[in-house]
């Protein structure tokens, strides 16, 4: 007879096989999906139904960024105006649904073949352009993504449109729970996120790759560029619009503030905050970005001017952002404690010298207090003199920094383009 444990224990010897025949990549993504997973039985226990929603809110981002990673971690494309795709997805749902055809059968097919229209036709010109051109030229059609929609007067224009209920589900309104609609999203984040790999370890991924590393020599072995990057362009504008019917669902609200370049704009925060180059990545900058943001703005009105040279200084610092720190863990290299011994350095010799000069100046005052008329003269001069070079010395010590920090983005950029 077996023993009682013994299927128990070859379950859990089966899942550990499983595990490690996973890369680091979907070992990392298993385990945030899992913990996501958990966080409605945790809040039916502890409270606190807000975090319900901002788990959300997290998953539907976290769709997005890797819409953008495939352009940006793949394509080589930095796309600006990748917000528009989210507007449109929850626009195409939204006026179905405000006209009562709010259905699953219509509203997300439609949210995603809007997305994938708006993409093909903007990607048709957009992606025969590089660098900051696709950028500005992306933003550019963000922008008139955004302008549109303030001008949809029936559908609300720069107010919004309010929908009448989330999307019915077989005629159901099984969405309106808020755990069923959690897992939802969870379910449409790990089905993008098996998709992405998929693609990516796909024939169509690796050439993609290779365009992005070598242009000419891909095209000498006879693989066109231009349709590989549309096509990639595309997929990613529907899988963004995907995110924009489930954040339009989420809020059941809709406004022209979701196609604004801002808001392109933290996608590619959350994605570079994540680390390009893997697709758990977007998903940790995601969640980051978005506690950051929530943490911050319960601390001050203007958390924005504490967010952003936090995160100017994480992708300027940070190689590979979150995704390369754990790498680099895990691998056992140093981490930033390099810079941060610079940058202590140039601090203490800073303060050393600002303090040396102080007090030479606090002497010179009451040698001029003491000795009073016939030295007062020299006495100023000599004030004015160190000031001169105290001044000097903090002008050094902010062309070291900028020199620093103008290094450091070359080899962002350097690292950018390798990639």
């Amino acid at each position: 007879m077996p023993h009682p444990l013994s299927l128990p224990a070859r379950i859990g010897a089966s899942a550990a096989a499983g595990l490690g025949a996973l890369s680091f990549d979907q070992r990392m993504a298993a385990g945030l999906f899992a913990l996501m997973a958990l966080l409605p039985v945790a809040i039916s226990v502890l409270g606190g139904g807000y975090l319900l929603s901002l788990g959300e809110r997290v998953m539907i981002f976290a769709i997005a960024a890797l819409s953008l990673e495939l352009l940006i971690g793949v394509a080589g494309l930095v796309s600006f105006g990748h917000a528009a795709f989210l507007g449109v997805g929850a626009y195409a749902a939204g006026i179905l649904a405000s006209h009562g055809h709010g259905t699953l059968v219509l509203a997300l097919p439609a949210a995603l073949m809007a997305s994938a229209l708006f993409a093909l036709l903007t990607g048709a010109i957009a992606v025969r352009t590089r660098g900051v051109y696709f950028i500005m030229i992306t933003l550019a059609f963000c922008q008139m993504a955004f302008f549109v929609a303030t001008s949809l007067a029936p559908y609300g224009g720069d107010d919004g449109l309010t929908w009448p209920t989330r999307t019915h589900v077989f005629g159901t309104r099984m969405l309106k729970s808020e755990t069923v609609f959690y897992y939802v999203i969870l379910a449409c984040l790990a089905v993008t996120y098996l998709l992405a790999g998929r693609l990516i370890a796909s024939r169509f991924g690796r050439v993609l790759r290779g365009i992005t590393d070598n242009e000419r020599r891909m095209e000498a072995i006879g693989f066109a560029p231009y349709p590989y990057r549309l096509t990639a362009y595309v997929m990613a504008g529907a899988t963004c619009g995907l995110a924009g019917f489930l954040l339009g669902n989420q809020v059941e609200f809709v406004s022209p503030a979701y196609m604004h370049w801002q808001r392109s704009g933290e996608l590619i925060m959350m994605v570079l905050l994540g680390g390009t180059g893997t697709l758990y990545g977007p998903i940790l900058g995601a969640l980051a970005y978005l506690l950051l943001e929530e943490g911050l703005s319960r601390l001050t009105e203007h958390w924005k001017v504490i967010l952003g040279p936090l995160l100017v200084l994480l992708v300027l610092f940070g190689r590979g952002g979150i995704a390369g720190a754990v790498e680099r863990w895990r691998r056992g290299e140093p981490s930033v404690a390099r810079l941060r011994a610079g940058v202590e350095m140039l601090a203490s010799t800073t303060r050393a010298h600002i303090v040396r000069e102080w007090s030479a100046a606090i002497a010179i005052g009451q040698q001029l207090r003491d000795k009073g008329g016939p030295l007062a003269m020299g006495g100023l001069a000599r004030i004015a003199t160190r000031w001169r070079r105290w001044n000097m010395a903090l002008g050094e010590a902010l062309v070291s920094l900028v020199l620093l920090v103008d290094r450091s983005i070359a080899r962002a950029f350097v690292r950018w383009r390798r990639r």
